[in-house]
């Protein structure tokens, strides 16, 4: 409807000029015609012994078609030639133009007839008006014509348009349904091609996102139910006298602990995702952060038998924040005690712009480094054969790296170990503010030689090992 709408607005306007036009190229042949008519009369009458004597005989054929032909004096004004003519035509000039006699406008053509006559030749203006209504009527066919042929293509462009759109809008509204719609077809136009493309991308990732949405809350489900069913089963066993006290009260605290965990892991994604979740970006020694979190989670190692160390050889500059840095320093570690066996190594290194938590744990496949950060993926992966957290630790480690602006890398080897690196802006991650390239440690099993100064070391063992 616009397109038709804005077509017949266009030829309105074309129409409008065009008669105008036409109307004064009417009017303009007219007056030549009238002209040329009185230079063959004058001319006749330049060479008749009695000028205009015989001009009665043609007058007949001039009033069949509404003119009319006269001879007047130049001594006086007449009907024909009004007061300011006169004077011009008393002057032997050619006129041409228009002249009102009576209640009639007329085409008037004036020449020298002979010293004391002028021929005058004139013709009603409104016989223009009917030479010119042919050409409106041509103006109106092809106006007509193209206002069709427009409403036509109107039709057929917006048809061809709005198909599209209309299969969006349709899939939207399944989308809105939650309703998994089927790809919208990429089709027509380059813009239009280019929204079905957008919605298509954009309901996949939605898709993706659900999925996850769900898959989270089942995941999440699952873990809350199990430790409340562990406590509630060992409350009505001590309430039934099926188990002691002491044991009950273990399990229940050891049970209490993995929920606060799994709650307080929960905040914390809560928290990222919020507008209130504030990151202070500052400068921040990884070094000392590094001896921080060792000191933090030594009694910790020494329970599980693991050697705890923290390689900070220099000052270790970077940007962030550091709470939210010894956060995920701290989960890096306590993922890294809790997979290491007892006799291993977890060394937390420092360098400018990076932190690194090591191992000597049984290590991840390959194929789940991609996948490493998600939400309880490792936890589904291998909760059912070596010791796992709330499966949110890792995933809480990289959303808080990415809000101070760095990033998290994940390296391992099947029953060697894995090696967590942190880059934070601020320095070049991978070299000492020396110059000298950050060692690899290489932790092995068997590593258990001198250390360095600058290295703190918490050699941890089970009171039955000192024993």
């Amino acid at each position: 409807m616009a397109i038709v709408l804005v077509v017949v607005l266009s030829i309105g306007l074309m129409l409008a000029v065009g008669s105008v036009l036409t109307r004064r190229a009417v009017e303009r042949a007219t007056l030549k015609d009238v002209a040329h008519q009185a230079d063959l009369l004058a001319a006749r009458e330049h060479v008749a012994i009695f000028p205009c004597g015989r001009l009665k005989d043609i007058r007949p054929y001039f009033s069949r078609q509404n003119e009319i032909a006269a001879c007047v004096p130049l001594t006086r004004p007449s009907s024909y030639l009004p007061g300011a003519l006169y004077k011009v035509v008393r002057q032997k000039k050619r006129l041409n133009g228009t002249v009102r006699v009576g209640d009639t406008t007329y085409f008037y053509a004036a020449r020298p007839a002979s010293s004391h006559l002028e021929l005058v030749l004139l013709r009603p203006k409104r016989l223009g008006n009917t030479a010119f209504y042919p050409f409106l009527v041509g103006l109106l066919i092809a106006a007509g014509a193209g206002i069709a042929l427009a409403a036509l293509a109107a039709f057929l462009l917006a048809r061809r348009i709005a198909r599209p759109v209309r299969r969006v809008v349709d899939a939207t509204r399944h989308l809105a349904e939650e309703r998994n719609p089927e790809p919208v077809p990429i089709e027509g136009a380059y813009e239009i091609a280019s929204l079905a493309r957008a919605f298509n991308e954009m309901a996949e990732q939605l898709a993706r996102a659900r999925a996850a949405e769900k898959q989270f809350l089942l995941s999440v489900s699952h873990e809350l139910k199990t430790p409340l069913t562990a406590i509630r089963g060992y409350a009505e066993g001590v309430a039934d006298g099926a188990f002691h006290m002491d044991e009950a009260v273990g399990t229940i605290s050891l049970e209490a602990a993995r929920l606060e965990r799994l709650v307080g892991d929960l905040l914390d994604l809560a928290r990222i995702n919020r507008t209130d979740f504030s990151i202070h970006r500052e400068n921040v020694d990884l070094a000392t952060t590094a001896r921080e979190a060792v000191r933090r989670y030594e009694g910790q190692a020494r329970g599980f038998g693991v050697t705890l160390e923290a390689f900070a050889p220099a000052p270790s500059p970077a940007i962030g924040d550091p709470d939210r840095v010894l956060q995920v320093t701290s989960n890096l570690v306590e993922n890294a005690l809790r997979l290491t066996p007892r006799g291993g190594v977890v060394r937390v290194s420092a360098e400018p712009g990076a932190l690194v938590v090591e191992d000597t744990g049984p290590g991840l496949r390959q194929e789940d480094l991609p996948r490493a950060f998600e939400r309880f993926y490792l936890y589904s992966r291998y909760s059912s054969d070596r010791p796992v957290g709330t499966g949110l630790g890792l995933s809480i480690v990289k959303e808080l790296t990415q809000g101070m602006g760095g990033s998290v890398e994940v390296e391992t080897t099947l029953g060697h170990g894995t090696r967590f690196t942190v880059r934070l802006p601020g320095a070049d991650g991978d070299d000492f503010t020396d110059g000298s390239r950050a060692p690899n440690t290489g932790l092995t099993q068997e590593s258990d030689t001198a250390s360095p100064p600058e290295l703190q070391v918490t050699h941890a063992k089970s009171e039955a090992d000192e024993i």
